[in-house]
């Protein structure tokens, strides 16, 4: 009896052995398939984020490139801006500077008229003639209302001229005045002038000294002698040579005073 169970219990034993080995090794082997199928799974995500990756990168580099373009072009409207504020503020500054010369020029107009004005009847006269030359308001009285031929001795009548210009030029005390003697190109040579340079300046030095005495201030004049080298008409001509003769006291302007005045004809 006792050797009838030993083979059977061996047998199931064996049995029962066999049946856990075969148990665990598919446990084994669905447990791979898991982690392959995880794998897998991760493998598919890791090439799906390799994908995003790479076209954020390259989303990335066109806004990157789209940046740059915008900077650039922002650099060049913030340069064209510059550039045209520069401009404003230089066209703002011409207008000032364009306004300060009008006001300048509309004062200085406005003083030579009251001059000519002040001169109207020495003008209708014609011992005196109000003209621009050179830029500058100039008084022009013939040398022979003032002065006696070949002499730098105020004559009566001159004396009486002069007395009449010293009058309307004490208004204009605060201006300079330069008083300039010509000549025409007849050389003279004489005990007292042995040339046109002498003659010219001599008269001029006769206006400024009747002037000062008649009241205008001597600091602001002076004198001056151009002989024959700044003539007005043709010296080939008596009626020339008249036109030479002269005396002139001209306006000297400030040095502000930069805008020019048409010249009036010879």
């Amino acid at each position: 009896m006792r050797a009838f169970f030993l083979p059977l219990l061996l047998s199931a034993v064996l049995a029962s052995g066999c049946l856990v080995k075969k148990s665990t090794h598919q446990r084994a082997l669905d447990q791979i398939k898991t982690l392959e199928g995880q794998l897998a799974d991760a493998n598919g995500k890791i090439t799906d984020q390799d994908n995003r990756i790479t076209t954020l990168g390259d989303e990335l580099s066109k806004l990157k490139g789209d940046l740059d373009t915008t900077e650039d072009a922002r650099r060049k409207k913030e340069e064209e801006v510059r550039k045209v504020l520069g401009e404003k503020e230089a066209t703002e500054a011409e207008l000032v500077e364009l306004r300060r010369q009008r006001d300048i020029a509309e004062k200085r107009l406005s003083a030579y008229r009251d001059l000519q004005k002040r001169f109207q009847a020495l003008v209708d006269a014609g011992t005196l003639q109000v003209a621009f030359r050179n830029g500058q308001m100039t008084l022009k009285l013939p040398s022979g209302v003032l002065f006696p031929s070949g002499s730098a001795d105020l004559s009566k009548a001159g004396q009486e001229t002069l007395a009449k210009v010293a009058e309307a030029l004490i208004s204009f005390k605060d201006r300079r005045f330069l008083v300039a003697g010509h000549t025409d190109s007849v050389p003279i040579k004489t005990r007292k002038f042995k040339n046109n340079w002498y003659l010219s300046t001599a008269r001029a030095v006769s206006v400024v000294e009747f002037l000062g005495l008649a009241g205008f201030p001597d600091s602001q004049l002076a004198a001056a002698g151009y002989a024959d080298k700044d003539p007005v008409g043709d010296n080939a001509t008596e009626e020339g040579r008249e036109l030479n003769r002269r005396i002139e006291i001209i306006l000297v302007p400030d040095l502000s005073e930069l805008p020019q005045l048409a010249e009036e004809p010879k």
